[in-house]
């Protein structure tokens, strides 16, 4: 741990009070919840291109890994950028690339392309990465550093609402409702896969034209630029020289397995509850708005119950809940299986920011670098859930044994709550 460096808080302006914080932090807030919105679309993305294109579990997961694959390639110029021109820009141009990424989903459904749909999520990625670079520490330094969790559940408790928006807006206006047995797949026109192709469009535009428009607002925005300083001068930070605090290593192990591991339960979860639960697609789709509903809850929860239990201590007993959870979506049947998930929501809802926080705790110097590393350790949601779709078709499209994989993610994280995340003092 480094005891020579501490946050300086350097506005464009006049210097910062606790009020000017305030609209700086409304502004990173809605951030989150942009993104939410975008990787929680992909829940009801994943089910309708599937049957578009006539798609494997393998094949359709790849929208997951094109979009989070983009973090792992983005991470870096992310923190380049965050270094050299600070919060503020960066996050301007992560939501410009956001928005290009959603325009590009026009000419993929006009041209029934399902290569173009992944180039466009993988830009959304690049975009998606920059924010979180940047969105991510800023919230967590925006303060006094003893509350750093507690700000990061607090912002990301509004990501847990995206999800539950989200999981509405897919259910009524991207998914069909309509199911299609195999031989139909096979044999469907050119016309009808235009028409399931075509309903994403008018969802994209929407969340395009808002991310122009929050750009705009953000360059007459005054935010505090926050630096990190030694006493003997300027940050000395490296990408590489992060890595030696051992926390942080286990942090990037962990948050790599926490969002293969979200990923995975939100990818899967409309198909899991038509096969496991025996709902309809739409109504599968409303249970993932309550999914939805419940993440943004356990957000609130969480953020209210940190005040209280350390956060390592609180991630821990969430992990153990997670494992359980898991384990009943892999053997029951009917509704308490997508109940089940649906309770995966409301425990999984606190780890990414809190093993975010408990990553960058002390380290100084190398908050930004260390951000960069976490960020690129959100490739997780692209390897991850390739697993998880080769095990489901290897198991006759079997999608609850697929939630193994999960199961086995929470015991890293459980891991990383128990031991990982301390410090390790020389």
């Amino acid at each position: 741990m480094n005891h020579n460096t501490q946050p300086e808080i350097v506005t464009e302006g006049d210097p910062a009070t606790g009020k000017k914080y305030l609209l700086p932090f409304i502004f990173v807030i809605s951030l989150f919840f942009l993104w939410g919105m975008a990787h929680n679309l992909d829940s009801s993305l994943i089910p309708h291109l599937r049957k578009a294109f006539n798609l494997s579990n393998l094949e359709s997961m790849l929208i997951d890994t094109s979009i989070f694959f983009a973090y792992f390639i983005m991470a870096i110029p992310a923190g380049i950028i965050l270094k050299k021109w600070g919060y503020k820009t960066t996050m301007i141009t992560g939501l410009l690339v956001f928005a290009f990424g959603a325009f590009l989903f026009i000419p993929a459904a006009n041209n029934l392309s399902y290569l173009t749909f992944l180039i466009a999520l993988f830009i959304i990625g690049c975009g998606l990465a920059t924010l979180e670079t940047s969105a991510n520490p800023y919230a967590a330094v925006l303060g006094d550093p003893a509350k750093a969790a507690t700000r990061l559940n607090l912002a990301a408790s509004f990501n847990g609402l995206a999800a539950a928006v989200a999981g509405y807006v897919g259910s009524h206006y991207i998914l069909s409702g309509k199911t299609y047995t195999k031989a139909e797949l096979d044999n469907m026109t050119e016309a009808v896969r235009l028409v399931e192709a075509s309903s994403v469009k008018t969802p994209y535009i929407i969340l395009g034209t808002v991310l122009v428009f929050i750009a705009i607002a953000f360059c007459f925005i005054k935010f505090p630029e926050i630096k990190t300083k030694s006493i003997d001068g300027e940050a000395k930070g490296s990408f590489l020289g992060a890595l030696k605090h051992k926390h942080l290593r286990w942090a990037v192990v962990a948050q790599f397995f926490y969002v293969g591991a979200q990923v995975c339960v939100t990818s899967s979860f409309i198909r899991a509850a038509q096969q496991g639960g025996g709902f309809s697609e739409k109504t599968a789709g409303i249970y993932l708005a309550v999914y939805g509903i419940l993440f943004t809850v356990g957000r609130f929860a969480g953020t209210a119950l940190l005040q209280f239990i350390k956060s390592s201590k609180l991630l821990s007993i969430y992990s153990v809940v997670c494992v359980f959870l898991c384990l009943i979506a892999i053997t029951a049947s009917g509704p308490i299986m997508v109940y089940a998930l649906g309770g995966l929501g409301f425990f999984m809802s606190i780890m990414f920011p809190t093993i975010f926080a408990l990553g960058i705790e002390g380290i100084g110097d190398d908050t930004k670098p260390g951000s960069s590393w976490l960020i690129m350790s959100i490739i997780g949601g692209s390897v991850v859930p390739l697993t998880m779709g080769a095990i489901i078709d290897s198991y006759n499209d079997n999608v609850q044994i697929g939630y193994s994989i999960p199961l086995v993610c929470f015991l890293v994280i459980l891991y990383f709550g128990i031991r990982g995340y301390k410090i390790a003092h020389k």
